[in-house]
C-alpha cells in the first residue's frame, strides 16, 4: 500500500510482526470443533470384549485392522473362495492408490487382478458383460470423482438389466463397483466428492457407504453374494484413521438394515459414513449441556434404505437431524426428510433438521468449511429440543 508515494508504516509493523497462515485450522480453546479422536470413539470396537457384545459377535478370532486392511480382507476371501470372482481397475494390480487391493495380483494372478485403462466407461462397461455372463466383477473406480463418464453404463445398462430380463432370471448380480468417496481436507474439485445421491434416485442399484472397518467387511462381503449391482462407496478419510477389531472369519451384514448405535428417547440423529463420528461428538456434547437423550443411527445402505427403522425412531423421539456430507441440495437427507414428514408427521416435535455440505463446489482452502463439523450438528441439535 502507498501513501502519497511512501508505503504505510502501520501496514509494514503488522506485516513485520504477524505471520500469516495459508489454511484452516482449529482455534486452540476450541470446544465444539476439536479434531476427531479416534482411539476413543464409542463408534469403534477398540477392544475383543466390545466387539462379542455386538451384533457381530461370534466364535472366531478378531484381528486390529483399518479399513482398508477389512476390505483387502473381504476381497482376499471373496476370491479364495469363488473362481468367479474378478478384481480389476486402475492400478488395482499395484495395490491401488489406497492399498486396498495390496498383494491380491500376487496371490491370484495378473488374470483375476489386472489393471484397466483410464477409462470409467470401459471399466464399468466390461464389468457389466462379465457380470452378464455368470462372473463376480469388483470393478474399482479410483475416486468417485471420476465416475461420471460410466454413468451410461451404471443407469441404462446395470440398473436395468434384471428388469429388462423379466422371467428369464437374467442378472448381474456379483456386481460391485467400488470407490473412494468424500472430503480428506486437501482434496479440492477432483477428490473430495459424495455423488451418492445421484445413485440412489435410480432403481436396480443397492447404494452402500459402510463406517468402520468391521461394517465395511461385512457390507462387501453382502455386496458380492447380492443379485442386484451395488455401488460401494469408501469414505476414504476412515482407510488409516479408524481402527478396530474385525472378526477374521467371514460373515454378511444385510443389506438395506439401518443399526441403532445409540439409543436415546429426544431426538434421532441419522447419518452414514464419515459424518457419524461427527454426529457422535455433537451429541456427546448436546447430551451433557443440554441434558437430552439422543438416538443415533447409521443407514448403512443408502437405497434401498431401512424407512422402518428410521419412522420407529422419530415416532419415539418426535424429532430428526439427518446429517450428511454430500450437497444438501437434492441429497439423501430431503428423501429422508420427506418420508418422515408423510410418515411420521404427527409424533413430530419439531421440523426436521437437514445438515450437509454446502451447495458449491469443494475449494481447497475452503474444504474444511464446507463439509458438516461438530458445531453445525450441535446446533441442529439445540434447534430442535428448543422449538
Amino acid at each position: 500500500m502507498l501513501r502519497n508515494g511512501t508505503r504505510s508504516k502501520s501496514l509494514e509493523v503488522v506485516c513485520s510482526t504477524r505471520s500469516f497462515r495459508r489454511y484452516s485450522g482449529n482455534p486452540p480453546p476450541a470446544r465444539l470443533n476439536a479434531p476427531i479422536d479416534y482411539s476413543i470413539t464409542p463408534l469403534l470396537h477398540h477392544t475383543a470384549k466390545s466387539l462379542q457384545t455386538s451384533s457381530l459377535s461370534s466364535k472366531s478370532p478378531a484381528a486390529r485392522l483399518n479399513l482398508f486392511q477389512a476390505i483387502n480382507g473381504a476381497l482376499t476371501h471373496a476370491l479364495r473362495t469363488d473362481e468367479r470372482v474378478l478384481v480389476f481397475g486402475e492400478d488395482v494390480a499395484f495395490g491401488g492408490v489406497f492399498r486396498c487391493t495390496v498383494n491380491l495380483a500376487t496371490e491370484f494372478g495378473s488374470e483375476r487382478v489386472f489393471n484397466t485403462p483410464l477409462s470409467e466407461q470401459g471399466i464399468i462397461g466390461f464389468a457389466i458383460g462379465c457380470a452378464a455372463q455368470g462372473m463376480k466383477p469388483i470393478a474399482e473406480i479410483q475416486f468417485a470423482d471420476y465416475v461420471y463418464p460410466a454413468f451410461d453404463q451404471l443407469i441404462n445398462e446395470a440398473a436395468k438389466w434384471r428388469y429388462r430380463e423379466g422371467e428369464t432370471g437374467g442378472n448381474v448380480g456379483g456386481l460391485v463397483v467400488r470407490m473412494p468417496c468424500g472430503s480428506v481436507g486437501h482434496g479440492a474439485l477432483y477428490h473430495s466428492q459424495s455423488p451418492e445421491s445421484l445413485f440412489t434416485h435410480v432403481p436396480g442399484l443397492k447404494v452402500v457407504m459402510p463406517r468402520s472397518p468391521s461394517q465395511a467387511k461385512g457390507l462387501l462381503l453382502a455386496a458380492i453374494a447380492c443379485n442386484d449391482p451395488v455401488i460401494f462407496l469408501e469414505p476414504k478419510s476412515l482407510y488409516r484413521a479408524a481402527v478396530e477389531q474385525v472378526p477374521t472369519a467371514a460373515y454378511h451384514i444385510p443389506l438395506s438394515k439401518a443399526e441403532i448405535m445409540k439409543e436415546g428417547k429426544d431426538v434421532t440423529v441419522i447419518s452414514y459414513g464419515h459424518p457419524l463420528y461427527t454426529c457422535s461428538a455433537a451429541i456427546a456434547a448436546a447430551e451433557e449441556e443440554l441434558d437430552v437423550s439422543i438416538e443415533l443411527l447409521d443407514l448403512r445402505t443408502l437405497y434401498p434404505w431401512d424407512r422402518e427403522t428410521v419412522l420407529q425412531s422419530v415416532r419415539k423421539t418426535g424429532r430428526a437431524v439427518i446429517v450428511h456430507e454430500s450437497m444438501i441440495n437434492a441429497g439423501v437427507g430431503a428423501e429422508i426428510a420427506a418420508t418422515i414428514q408423510d410418515g411420521a408427521f404427527l409424533s413430530l416435535e419439531a421440523p426436521v433438521q437437514r445438515i450437509g455440505g454446502w451447495a458449491t463446489h469443494m475449494g481447497l482452502v475452503f474444504e474444511k468449511f464446507n463439509i458438516p463439523d461438530v458445531a453445525r450438528v450441535y446446533d441442529a441439535i439445540k434447534r430442535t429440543v428448543e422449538y
